[in-house]
């Protein structure tokens, strides 16, 4: 008989991280889906040089979910400052080295997941070099995840190349299997939606009877969501994987002062706006909620441990109408 709850996270950058370390301390059966379409900064020169999926927000995930002591995560977290490694962070350099010796990026992330005991599954979308696409509404086309925030432009929607970019089968098998599918925080165009357009994806979420769940950015981000309210943010999603597909968003209520704003509206950046009655007529579950967006070191970011709350707290009262099947 099953006894833990299978929950598939689905993201990448620093926001999928944040709400793994809440997450990971409840009794749930985590995957983690992580996007490898990164190609800027270290990860980008990891990927050119040695022709492997990027490994950055992997790293970063591993990290989220390990349970070692603080120095190992620490070491495998920093990042080089001077030399030929420069700007490298020790834990590229490992995935890379593992993928070197073993000959594929999925059982590289395996095995540096065992070796950072890492409590759940990391999974990388595909095992293959995948680059991001986005067609603005001008019509102009931008390539490379690197490019895209850049370019500032409004976004219409993104797509993968080559189109032969496989998807990673166990990926597809733990969406099947899913109790629960959460997508969020993170940026939309470049961290979360990059997953859903890699092939046959989108179809797993259609099919699967998983509730899914959207975990909404705190502030909008500039040349990816300028302007973009709660519902923006779900349609954008449900474009690109083909239905309405969510049953639940956790948004941030929080009014932030102006002196905390101000440092934001300088990157063209606001609040969220929580549209209720469009989100209403979606038919989905909002839960608002004061506590979610926090100021830490005058950055405004996700509170992890009040978001992996609402949800475990949300899975609690429904869990009534799921049937654990024996395996």
């Amino acid at each position: 008989m099953r006894t833990k709850i299978r929950v598939v996270t689905i993201g990448g950058g620093t926001g999928l991280s944040v709400l793994l370390r809440g997450l990971k301390k409840y009794p749930l059966d985590i995957t983690a889906v992580v996007t490898v379409a990164d190609d800027g900064g270290s990860s980008g020169k990891i990927r050119s040089d040695m022709n492997i999926p990027s490994p950055g927000d992997i790293r970063n995930v591993i990290a989220a979910l390990s349970d070692v002591e603080p120095y190992l995560e620490k070491m495998f977290q920093y990042r080089f400052d001077s030399g030929e490694v420069k700007g490298h962070p020790v834990g590229n350099l490992m995935i890379a080295a593992m993928t070197d010796i073993h000959g594929d990026f999925s059982t590289a992330v395996k095995v540096m997941s065992r070796i950072l005991n890492v409590r759940g599954t990391v999974l990388p979308t595909t095992n293959d070099i995948a680059t991001l696409n986005a067609v603005l509404s001008t019509g102009e086309i931008i390539r490379g995840e690197s490019s895209i925030t850049e370019a500032g432009g409004e976004i219409d929607h993104v797509y993968i190349t080559p189109s032969r970019v496989k998807p990673n089968e166990d990926v597809l098998r733990a969406i099947e299997e899913a109790d629960y599918i959460i997508m969020g925080p993170g940026s939309l165009y470049t961290s979360i939606i990059p997953n859903l357009v890699i092939s046959q994806v989108s179809d797993k979420i259609r099919e699967s009877k998983a509730k899914k769940i959207y975990v909404c950015n705190v502030m909008t981000q500039h040349g990816e969501t300028d302007n973009y309210t709660v519902s923006e943010h779900i349609t954008a999603i449900n474009k690109h994987v083909g239905e309405n597909i969510f049953d639940l968003v956790i948004a941030n209520s929080r009014e932030f002062g102006d002196s905390i704003l101000s440092k934001y509206h300088k990157e063209k950046q606001e609040p969220v706006k929580i549209d209720q009655e469009k989100i209403e007529e979606l038919g989905i579950k909002l839960i608002k909620n004061n506590d979610i967006g926090i100021v830490d070191n005058n950055t405004i970011r996700h509170n992890a441990e009040k978001v992996s709350e609402l949800i475990y707290d949300y899975i609690i009262d429904d869990k009534p109408t799921m049937i654990y099947n024996k395996r």
